[in-house]
């Protein structure tokens, strides 16, 4: 055999093992599955995503029905049912109150919680603010005839994203997802967060869920806490630091 030959495939063996190492290590690594909020989609996460596909994390962003808790719990988990090992599960706002139940899987190997709702077992979404002074984006929230509950655009741009330029919160309005206003109404009957390590990212600009509520909420669920300042939507105005704390749960699973 001829030396060239002899290199050719010497490299291609090379290339093959590399191949196999990388994908094993890609499968070590946890996915990460995203849950939105109310008044909004998955395409919430659109500048959040890419910075963790760069770090070679696997992503799926949960598209909610948010038509109930259990709708979209049932959602949640089946994306959490289609990744092929451990999930660490992220909820954004109300999607806190959906991962707080899915996370219960026991694929589910640690939570994430951006400026969310982090309910006990028998509590619901609507409650926990009750104590503390009302947000004052809860005012721009509107009803349909059915029951569903949007953001006025002015409530988009001067509460839920003050931060963002007015044709991004243009956009935002348009696309947003109404909530059946009784899912806030529902209780859940779990709490993953007392058997799972959580991370907990506090907006201190925050117009719709009160920034000492959520400070509160992470000091009970024992969480991992960072803050910054920004508007209730972090991962659209400072994506790279959610990407952050999103890693360092990744980093911390085993």
């Amino acid at each position: 055999m001829k030396t060239a030959q002899r290199f050719k495939l010497a490299a291609a063996a090379l290339a093959i093992g590399l191949s196999f190492a990388t994908g094993a290590i890609a499968a070590d690594k946890p996915s990460v599955v995203i849950v939105h909020g109310a008044f909004a989609d998955g395409s919430d996460w659109a500048k959040v995503i890419p910075l963790l596909q760069a770090k070679g994390v696997n992503v799926v962003a949960v598209q909610n029905p948010l038509t109930s808790l259990e709708d979209d719990v049932a959602a949640a988990k089946r994306a959490i049912d289609a990744q092929p090992g451990k999930v660490v599960l992220v909820g954004h706002s109300w999607g806190g109150s959906v991962i707080t139940e899915a996370g219960a899987n026991d694929k589910v190997s640690s939570l994430v919680y951006i400026a969310a709702f982090a309910p006990d077992a028998g509590q619901n979404s609507a409650e926990l603010g009750k104590d503390y002074p009302a947000a004052p984006g809860s005012a721009h929230i509107k009803a349909d005839a059915s029951g569903f509950l949007s953001l006025t655009k002015e409530g988009m741009s001067k509460h839920f994203a003050q931060d963002l330029p007015a044709a991004a919160t243009s956009v935002m309005t348009a696309t947003q997802g109404p909530i059946l206003g009784k899912s806030f109404e529902q209780k859940l009957t779990v709490a993953a967060w007392k058997t799972k390590p959580s991370w907990y990212l506090v907006a201190s600009s925050d117009h719709m869920i009160q920034p000492a509520l959520q400070r509160d909420m992470a000091k009970k669920i024992g969480a991992t806490v960072s803050s910054v300042n920004s508007s209730h939507v972090p991962q659209q105005s400072q994506p790279a630091k959610v990407a952050q704390v999103i890693l360092d749960a990744v980093s911390h699973t085993k």
